[in-house]
């Protein structure tokens, strides 16, 4: 190798730096499962087939940083659910891992997959399948070294009222640098994508986290009041892009991978 001419090695390297950045880039593909539940025996039986079998088997899988969320307590607008945010590489992990959500009956869940229609775990199950922003095109897990019954984590679902406005909304977080504002202040991003199936269409989402719910409040306050967000917000071309936000203030639950 290292008599090879120069103008090889450097070709070479460039070769490997465009594969490593095309990898690193990569705009990863999210699914968001909202299970409906009834009551606390359905909330318990889900729980124990998340923790015990849905998340160890996507970890031998290679499926890492799956988020597992319930809402806050306070929260009436969300019922009884629990949110699972699982991050796939491809669509063909997507199909893979979605094969693992109905596999069998291991690790004493058969109370979960051999359920009798009389006695389902669940109300209803709803999936939202979504594709990572091209300025965060990969999932990043926060780390907080405080309580995790402290953390919130605010998932925002923003519907447009046509596609191209819908695109304009889009554009505003990519181009217009709305994701590079968020992380200036500090808000600790998980996820930003385009949802490609789902039931508010066209709807892009979201999810920030914050240490406790004084921080959340301070950091959204500063959001309102930064000259960047008023200068951006305030521009001709990004008004009324946005025609109804859903936030849903979430907690994990102790068996989340953050």
């Amino acid at each position: 190798m290292k008599h090879l001419p120069i103008i090889v090695l450097f070709l070479l390297s460039l070769a490997v730096s465009k594969e490593l950045y095309a990898q690193k880039s990569k705009q990863e593909i999210y699914e968001i499962r909202i299970y409906k539940l009834k009551d606390k025996t359905q909330e318990d039986r889900v729980d124990a087939f998340l923790k015990n079998t849905l998340l160890p088997s996507c970890h031998a899988s290679g499926t890492k940083n799956i988020g597992v969320f319930k809402p806050l307590e306070s929260d009436s607008t969300s019922g009884k659910r629990i949110f699972v945010l699982i991050p796939h590489s491809s669509m063909e992990d997507f199909l893979k891992v979605n094969k693992l959500i109905s596999a069998d009956g291991k690790n004493g869940n058969e109370e979960y997959i051999d359920a009798p229609y009389t006695n389902p775990p669940y109300d209803r199950i709803e999936s939202i399948l979504l594709r990572a922003f091209p300025g965060m095109a990969q999932l990043e897990a926060p780390l907080f070294a405080n309580a995790r019954t402290e953390r919130i984590y605010e998932l925002r679902s923003y519907e447009s009222a046509t596609e191209k406005i819908y695109r304009n909304k889009v554009q505003m977080f990519n181009q217009g640098d709305e994701i590079g504002l968020f992380k200036r202040l500090g808000f600790h991003a998980v996820f930003y994508a385009d949802v490609i199936v789902g039931t508010r269409m066209p709807n892009l989402m979201y999810m920030t986290t914050f240490a406790d719910r004084a921080s959340h409040d301070e950091h959204w306050k500063t959001f309102t009041e930064d000259p960047q967000w008023k200068k951006l917000s305030g521009m001709p071309e990004y008004q009324h892009n946005v025609s109804k936000i859903n936030i849903f203030l979430l907690r994990p639950t102790e068996y989340s991978d953050y």
